[in-house]
Formats: structure tokens, sequence, C-alpha cells
């Protein structure tokens, strides 16, 4: 049987949106007070997202028995739909009758830096869509970017029920407080973060290294196309290299997607380093693809790249 994943966080609908050009060359440092810009864009596409939806899909691919727990709006139906074909368990959604899905509005520039703009829609009852509404309780739970008072609900739920969970604050460390972010990395199998992430994680909770691993068993900082690094509790810094990518698309979604692939090894016991890899190479289908969901594989697709990535064999079935 396999593992039970509880994912909460964003359901969304996102707007992808491409500008050829480069942010920094219409962007004035010294009219920075006065800032009004406009970028004239390539193209739009309107795509699934948010981040629970996106791990959901990325654990499913991988064998997991992925159970999405968010709040989402009257125009879910089509999303809903395409969340069930793909093998995610909705028990735990909860459906608001009068409010829109938060939709995410995101243009990338031709150095693949992003600007964006969120709106949060129903996802503002998440904290209503509790992990107790699920049937079973489920092994492993992770808890992503999300409405600010679910981010800060959800951890507490998962040490009161014993449940490990993975604290993934993501871009949310900006609305959250250094206190918050102590509070809902205590406990946790593990912080997830990229580079600037961890600085504001850092910056806000006066933490160092040291004393945010008396908090959680390991810090795993995403690198983009650099790999990622575990920090893991008694241990050396562990730098884990990026799998080759044949052809970078789109890098939305690629940090979700690797946590996917974070939690597959979590749960298969493969230790912090084959669990990054998974991650890694999670993460390089992903990109290869645009939007956040539209890659697929099976997993003898995924194992023949692993080995082909990495030089040895993933263990995973």
């Amino acid at each position: 049987m396999s593992a039970s994943i509880a994912v909460t966080g964003s359901v969304a609908y996102d707007h992808i949106m491409n500008f050829p050009g480069r942010f920094k060359d219409h962007i004035l440092p010294d009219k920075l007070h006065i800032l009004n810009v406009s970028f004239l864009v390539s193209n739009l596409q309107k795509l699934r997202g948010g981040c629970a939806a996106n791990i959901a899909h990325a654990c499913a691919l991988l064998g997991l028995d992925a159970k999405l727990v968010a709040a989402v709006g009257n125009d879910f139906g089509g999303y809903r739909t395409w969340l069930e074909e793909v093998g995610i368990d909705l028990s735990g959604v909860l459906e608001d009758a009068d409010l829109l899905t938060a939709s995410c509005f995101i243009t990338t520039d031709g150095d693949n830096n992003q600007i964006t703009g969120f709106y949060p829609g129903a996802m503002g009852r998440a904290k209503e869509a509790t992990i107790a509404r699920l049937s079973a309780t489920p092994d492993l739970a992770i808890v992503s970017p999300n409405d600010p008072d679910a981010m800060r609900a959800y951890p507490e739920e998962c040490r009161q029920a014993g449940i490990p969970f993975i604290y993934d604050p993501g871009q949310q460390c900006i609305a959250l407080s250094g206190e918050d972010l102590r509070s809902g990395a205590k406990g946790s199998r593990a912080l997830v973060c990229n580079d600037y992430e961890l600085a504001l994680v850092q910056e806000k909770t006066g933490a160092s290294m040291e004393e945010l691993l008396e908090l959680t068993e390991a810090v795993v900082v995403t690198l983009g196309e650099k790999g990622s690094r575990i920090h893991a509790r008694g241990e050396e810094p562990l730098p884990v290299p990026a799998a080759h990518v044949e052809n970078v698309v789109d890098p939305t979604g690629a940090g979700d997607a690797f946590r996917g692939g974070l939690v597959k090894g979590l749960v298969s016991e493969a230790g912090w380093e084959s669990a990054a890899r998974l991650g890694a190479l999670t993460a390089a289908f992903c990109v290869e693809q645009q939007g956040t969901s539209a890659y697929s594989f099976t997993m003898d697709e995924f194992n023949a790249r692993f080995e082909s990535a990495f030089g040895l064999a993933s263990g995973l079935a």
C-alpha cells in the first residue's frame, strides 16, 4: 500500500505570461518611489496551479496516495475533474459557493526573473479545511504556502495528532512573523525553502542554522539550476546537484515538483541525499513543460532517467 500524504496549501489558477526582454532594463533605480511600468508580454495561458495541487500532482505521479487539503471556489469544477483523473484524493477539499478559486498572475522575463500577483479568493477559508477532515490519519503531511491563518494552524494540528510533517513557508515568509516561522518549523521533519526564503526566515527569526536545526531535523535549501543543499542535524552541509534538463521551457512550479520528489524519498526512507535527487529529477520534468502540472511520466521512465542523470538506481518500484 502506498504512503498517504496530506498536502495542504493553495489551489489556484495560474495566468502565465512571458516578457521577451529583461525587467532590469526597464526599471530605473532612482525612480522606484514612483514605479509605474507595463510589460508587453508575448503570450498568455491560464493553467492549473497552486502549491498544494502542484505538490499533490508530483506525489501522485510518484505513486503516493496524495490527499489534497485546501479551500477552493465555485469555478473549481474543471480542475476537480482533472485532479480526480490524476488520482488525487479530494475528500479534504472545502468548496466555497460564493468565492472564486485563488488566482496567480506570473510574468517571467528573458532571464527567468518573475513578477507575481496573487488573489487569494476562497483560500481565505483554508483554515477550515483541516487535516482531521480526512477519513484516515496520513503518514506524512506537508504544510505549503497558503492562507497565513491556515499555515499557523496546520503545524500544531500535525503535532497534536502525531503526524510527521514538512514545513514549506515559501512565498508566505513575507506574511508570516518570526514567531510564526519558528512555530511552523518546530518538530518538523524538514524546513524547505529556496536560498532567498531561507535568508528571510533567518532574518525574521534571528535564528542561525544551528538554531533552526534545533527546531527541525533538516533544512533543505533549493538553489534552482545549482541543485539543492541539505543541512541535516548533526551532519555537514550536503550539496546535491540538479538533474540535467533537456530544454528549459518554464521554471514555474519546479520548486513544488522538487517537494513532491523529496516527500517520496522521505516516506521511502531513501535518505536525505537520495530524496533531494528524486526532487531534482521531478523538477527537471516540470521545467521542460509550460505550466506547473503539465508534465507526466511513468515510473519506468522516471527510473531510467534517474539512472542516466545520477549514475545510480532510484530505488523506487
